[in-house]
C-alpha cells in the first residue's frame, strides 16, 4: 500500500526542516512505500475552497497533510475539506487543536492532555550527515535576545573565552540575533568563527555530525535539540530570562537535570555516549500507530 503526504510549506526555512523531518520519519518507519507532494504557499485556503486550486485535482489523494507554521494551517484544513486525508499540523496550531486529526507538540509548550496531541521532546529534526566524529573537534553556537531570554554580552563573551581555552579545534557561528560586536570580539580569540551570513544551508549539520564536542546557548532551544541528534557531548552557555515562568529554561534545565545537557565543563565531558534523539522517528511511528497503519 502507497500512502501520500501532501506536505505545506509557508518558505520559513526553520518550519520546512520540522515537516520535512517527520516526512523522513514515516519513510524510514512506514511498512509501505510513501509519496510526498510539497503544496507551496502561493496554493491558500480561499482558492481551495472557492474555486479548483489548480494542480491539486490532479494529484493522488492524500492520507495525510502536513505542516508547520500559521501561513499552513488554513490551506491544509481546506484541502482536507476537499480532497480527504488526516491533517498532521506540527506545534501548537493557534487554533483549537481539535480542527485538527493530529497535532504533534513539543512537549515544554505543555499542551493540554487531548488524545489527538502526540507529545515530542523538542522540535522535530532530521538525522545528520552520516559522517565520522572528528577527535578534538568543538563547535559554539550563538543566538541573541528572544521572547524569552535577555542577553548579555559580556557573560557569553566569558563563558565562550573559557570554552576557547580548552584544547579543542573550534568553530563556532552565529545567528542574525548575534551582536556584530560580540562576534568581532571572539574572533579575536583565535576561534575559526563562520557568520550565518556565509553559511551554506547544510553548514550546521555537517559541523555538529563532526563534532566531539558542541555548546549552544539557551535561547537557541530548537538548536540545542537538534544538537542532540549528533553523537556528541553537549553542553549549554548560560543567558538571563525575561519573566520568572520560562518555559524554554524550564526545558533546558530538564536537560540538565537528565544529564543529557552539561552546563560546566566537568559535567560535559564526563557525559556518557548516548544514541541520538531520533525524534522525527518517535513522533512518525507514534503517528502510524494511532492510524492503525503497519510499521517495519
Amino acid at each position: 500500500m502507497q500512502l501520500t503526504v501532501w506536505r505545506f510549506l509557508d518558505g520559513n526555512r526553520a518550519h520546512e526542516k520540522q515537516s520535512a523531518a517527520l516526512v523522513r520519519g514515516l519513510v524510514s518507519s512506514y511498512d509501505g512505500q510513501l509519496n510526498c507532494v510539497d503544496i507551496p504557499l502561493s496554493v491558500t485556503a480561499r482558492g481551495i475552497l472557492m474555486r479548483p486550486a489548480k494542480g491539486l485535482s490532479n494529484l493522488p489523494r492524500p492520507d495525510f497533510l502536513i505542516g508547520t507554521g500559521r501561513r499552513t494551517r488554513l490551506p491544509m484544513l481546506a484541502a482536507r475539506y476537499r480532497y480527504g486525508g488526516r491533517a498532521v499540523v506540527i506545534n501548537r496550531p493557534q487554533l483549537p487543536f481539535h480542527w485538527f486529526d493530529f497535532a504533534i507538540v513539543p512537549e515544554h509548550d505543555r499542551p493540554p492532555p487531548l488524545e489527538n496531541i502526540i507529545l515530542s521532546q523538542g522540535a522535530l529534526t532530521g538525522p545528520l550527515p552520516a559522517d565520522a566524529v572528528q577527535p578534538g573537534r568543538g563547535l559554539i553556537l550563538l543566538g541573541g535576545p528572544s521572547r524569552h531570554f535577555c542577553w548579555e554580552d559580556g557573560s557569553v563573551r566569558r563563558q565562550v573565552e573559557r570554552l576557547l581555552s580548552q584544547p579543542l579545534d573550534w568553530r563556532l557561528s552565529n545567528s542574525r540575533r548575534t551582536s556584530a560586536g560580540l562576534l568581532e570580539s571572539i574572533a579575536a580569540g583565535g576561534a575559526q568563527v563562520v557568520d550565518w551570513r556565509s553559511c551554506s544551508p547544510d553548514w550546521v549539520q555537517v559541523q555538529m555530525a563532526a563534532a566531539e564536542q558542541i555548546w549552544v546557548s539557551e535561547d537557541s532551544i530548537s538548536m540545542l535539540f537538534e544538537s542532540l541528534q549528533s553523537r556528541a557531548q553537549v553542553g549549554v552557555i548560560r543567558v538571563p530570562c525575561r519573566p520568572r515562568a520560562n518555559k524554554v529554561r524550564a526545558a533546558v534545565q530538564r536537560l540538565v537535570d537528565q544529564g543529557v545537557v552539561g552546563e560546566r565543563w566537568e559535567d560535559v565531558i564526563a557525559q556518557s555516549r548516548r544514541a541520538p534523539l531520533d525524534q522525527y522517528l518517535v513522533c512518525a511511528r507514534a503517528l502510524l500507530r494511532r492510524c492503525g497503519l503497519s510499521i517495519r
